[in-house]
């Protein structure tokens, strides 16, 4: 049975031939061996890829196929491995390659490789809660490979003793052209000689060993912004790793991890404070003290507050360049325990001198029950 190229390359029969050329870039690039080593899955869709393309982008070819079944017009095979109807050398397929993937592979020939960048390092680093929101400065030391700056991270001597490699021709890759019958795939890797760089040494860097990078500890210190938090980073490009090619070298990136306090919660820049009063505070009112980040804020807490009740104040959380958040107090009244027969006393003429109206939530939970059981429930 006759494969169907349309649905291969995934177009319709009335497909144009821009439209066929557009799918076939795609698909190639999906699909092409070097993005799958060693899938041969990958390889035979790719195969059967360019088969449909061979078909369906030739004019002849084509009305073959849609008439017949067959691009030679019924007459079988694609024709011998040189021939006019088959693959054979499959003209034009390199560039066709070096077109569609342009820095990836094919056209490599005439394209030195791009210098990578060195790999970046990552450092956390711990701050105590006071010094994240107030901001502070920390001094970093860590190791990593640093440029040589006598050879430019080249290895060569003064950074220019080396010559252009003979194997790559400078562009520090090499094309590989294996044939599979009438398939023929390119491959580009990177030159053996020079390590990819396209330059061979002629006379060695000596502080660094030809290497590039010496090896070495180092000091930074950083700043840190006031309201940081867990998960926050400052960046310095270029302290990072050397490159191994010649490129610039990474970043170094510092994560802040910031402890909990034993005071403060926090939501962004808002701080959380939860605080303990006394039962005469809660019910008769007065001044507590709450706890700032730089200082203490007197707080008038009002009479008859409820355990629970939370007050705001605006502008007293974490000032920082990005904004300032703002002050939730939660008040938790704390009923004393291990009373003394005198104290018990005193509550009980308190008790006996307070009207059900002065609390209300037990009023209410008094008439709640009273209206389910239709009677006083407190009544003897």
């Amino acid at each position: 049975m006759a494969k169907d190229y349309y649905k291969i390359l995934g177009v319709n029969k009335d497909a144009s031939p821009d439209e066929i050329k557009k799918a076939y870039r795609t698909l190639v690039k999906k699909y092409h061996p070097d993005l799958h080593p060693n899938d041969a899955a990958a390889a035979e869709k790719f195969k059967e890829i360019n088969e449909a393309n061979e078909v369906l982008s030739d004019e002849k070819k084509r009305k073959n196929y849609d008439t017949f079944g067959d691009p030679n017009g019924g007459m079988g095979g694609f024709g011998g491995a040189g021939g006019a109807g088959g693959f054979g050398g499959f003209g034009g397929f390199e560039d066709i390659f070096g077109d569609i993937f342009g820095g990836f592979g094919g056209s490599s020939r005439t394209r030195a490789q791009t210098k990578t960048k060195g790999d970046d390092i990552t450092i956390e680093l711990s701050l105590s809660f006071l010094d994240a929101a107030k901001g502070c400065t920390r001094e970093v030391v860590y190791n990593r490979n640093e440029p040589c700056s006598h050879c430019k991270g080249t290895g060569a001597k003064g950074g220019t003793a080396y010559k252009t490699c003979e194997k790559c021709g400078g562009t520090g890759q090499v094309q590989y052209t294996t044939s599979n019958g009438f398939f023929r795939s390119v491959s580009v890797r990177p030159c053996d000689e020079c390590r990819g760089t396209g330059k061979k040494i002629i006379d060695t860097c000596k502080e660094c060993n030809g290497k590039g990078y010496i090896k070495t500890t180092t000091k930074e210190v950083f700043n840190i912004p006031a309201g940081a938090d867990t998960g926050s980073y400052i960046r310095k490009a270029g302290y990072g790793q050397a490159s191994t090619n010649g490129g610039p070298a990474g970043d170094l990136i510092v994560v802040m991890k910031v402890e909990p306090s034993k005071i403060f919660k926090r939501k962004n820049f808002d701080l959380y404070v939860q605080v303990p009063i006394s039962f005469k505070t809660a019910a008769v009112g007065g001044k507590v003290k709450i706890p700032l980040i730089d200082d203490t804020l007197d707080y008038t807490i009002p009479e008859g507050t409820q355990s629970g009740k939370v007050f705001f104040v605006r502008g007293k959380g974490i000032k920082s360049s990005r904004g300032t958040g703002d002050l939730y107090i939660e008040v938790v009244v704390e009923v004393p325990s291990k009373l003394t027969r005198e104290q018990k006393k005193l509550f009980e003429q308190l008790e006996d001198a307070t009207e059900i109206k002065q609390c209300p939530k037990m009023k209410q939970y008094k008439d709640n029950l009273e209206s389910m059981y239709g009677k006083d429930p407190y009544a003897k």
